[in-house]
């Protein structure tokens, strides 16, 4: 990498980093889901700030005594917030409500008791555990209310009564109908229930979401199919899967690294080819993920009119599509693919300057739909995943950092073993 790519890199890596301090109550460590005003704190949000905390102190950005301070706040929130069946309570079971009061940690917006965002915390909980190894009071309880807040969660219970868990609970319905099945980001959340050390998942549970997988042939490649970016890139930016393999990707001669590379080329002839006509589509301007949009109505846009969504999982080459990209979700594909991310960058930079605030790239931004300016809409408000996921991703294409944090982890090093992946690091 040149010296001016490294620089490129430092200046938008800073700025998302930014966002988990800025958007952070210093009091309970939590982290807003979004920047808009009133937003609540999402525990996913959580999970990719305790990541970024080590990120930041080997940069210089925070110190190390800040740094554990910060993460120390939210272990111990999670660690001593109400927790049982009660309707306010932040968590259940081990595990937490998607969104919580910024201020109080009770439960807000009716949310789910998500079993996803509650690994993607987790994730986060026993990076932290790995970085700050030192041997300090404060240190050490990191490292022990990570141990406890991982050992208290029931995997079983998240089941239900099938054999994949469920998505989410919620006092007033029980258990969400629909489940982890098939290929999406859930491999960190399989990998952790594997390997609990007092209530785990069973290795049928990883079988079953294997079992509904869905190899494809789009543009002349083969891969595991999944349309959204964030799907190829939510596990990976804790776990290094290259070189290593399950049974599944043993049987199809790749592995998940070489699998994100390929949707990575997918998503980039999907944008060349451009087959709605949207404005700025190309090698250079892709990136369809989960991201904001202008909202769920139609307009006249370009030739017609095309209905446009707010905040969805936007995917190529089968949609849904509305002309709106995702620049976080192009430049986190560093690790896989560091020309076509950087080139990606250059490019917004040279042709949609306007987007870019306080050196932060927008959640998403559609060229099709004229904005107040006539310039093309752009995002109103940052998302603490896209931020969180866009430092973690650099850094694992500058150092691997995170990478190597977590292969010292035993329990992702035993959750990857249950799950029957060998070969590589492992």
């Amino acid at each position: 990498m040149s010296p001016d790519d490294d620089a490129l890199l430092d200046r938008f890596q800073r700025a998302a980093f930014g966002y988990v301090l800025q958007y952070m109550n210093p009091g309970n460590g939590l982290v807003a889901d979004t920047s808009r005003p009133g937003a609540p704190a999402s525990i996913a949000v959580a999970g990719f700030a305790l990541s970024c905390y080590p990120i930041g102190v080997e940069r210089g950005w925070i110190s190390r005594a800040d740094a554990s301070g910060r993460a120390l706040a939210v272990l111990r929130f999670f660690r001593d917030s109400p927790h049982g069946p009660a309707p306010d309570a932040t968590g259940h079971m081990g595990f937490y409500y998607h969104f919580l009061d910024m201020r109080t940690g009770a439960r807000t917006w009716r949310s789910e008791l998500s079993v996803m965002d509650t690994a993607l915390l987790l994730a986060g909980v026993l990076c932290a555990a790995s970085y700050f190894a030192e041997d300090t009071p404060r240190e050490r309880e990191i490292r022990n209310t990570a141990d406890f807040l991982y050992d208290r969660v029931d995997w079983p219970w998240a089941r239900g009564e099938v054999v994949t868990t469920r998505q989410g609970w919620t006092p007033e319905g029980g258990f969400l109908r629909d489940g982890w099945d098939g290929y999406n980001e859930a491999a960190i959340l399989y990998i952790l229930g594997l390997a609990s050390p007092t209530r785990p998942l069973g290795e049928d549970s990883y079988r079953s979401w294997t079992a509904a997988y869905q190899w494809r042939k789009i543009y002349g490649f083969e891969y595991l199919y999944a349309g959204p970016l964030f799907i190829h890139q939510f596990s990976h930016a804790w776990i290094d899967f290259a070189g290593i393999q399950d049974p599944f990707m043993r049987g199809k001669g790749s592995d998940y690294f070489r699998n994100s590379q390929t949707a990575i080329a997918v998503q980039r002839e999907y944008a060349r080819r451009n087959p709605q006509g949207f404005a700025g589509y190309g090698e250079d301007f892709w990136g369809l993920t989960a991201c904001d949009g202008p909202g769920f109505r139609t307009a006249t846009v370009g030739p017609g009119r095309r209905p446009l969504m707010g905040y969805k999982a936007r995917g190529a080459p089968f949609g849904p599509d509305d002309g709106c990209v995702s620049p976080i979700g192009a430049l986190a594909c560093l690790p896989f693919a560091p020309e076509a991310a950087l080139s990606s960058l250059r490019g917004l930079i040279d042709l949609y300057p306007y987007s870019i605030v306080q050196d932060r790239l927008p959640s998403s931004l559609n060229p099709t739909l004229p904005g107040a300016d006539g310039r093309g809409w752009v995002c109103d408000a940052w998302f603490g995943l896209d931020q969180g996921l866009l430092v973690m991703m650099i850094e694992n294409h500058r150092t691997g950092l995170i990478w190597r944090l977590m292969r010292s982890c035993r329990h992702i090093q035993a959750g990857l073993r249950r799950a029957g992946f060998s070969g590589g690091w492992l």
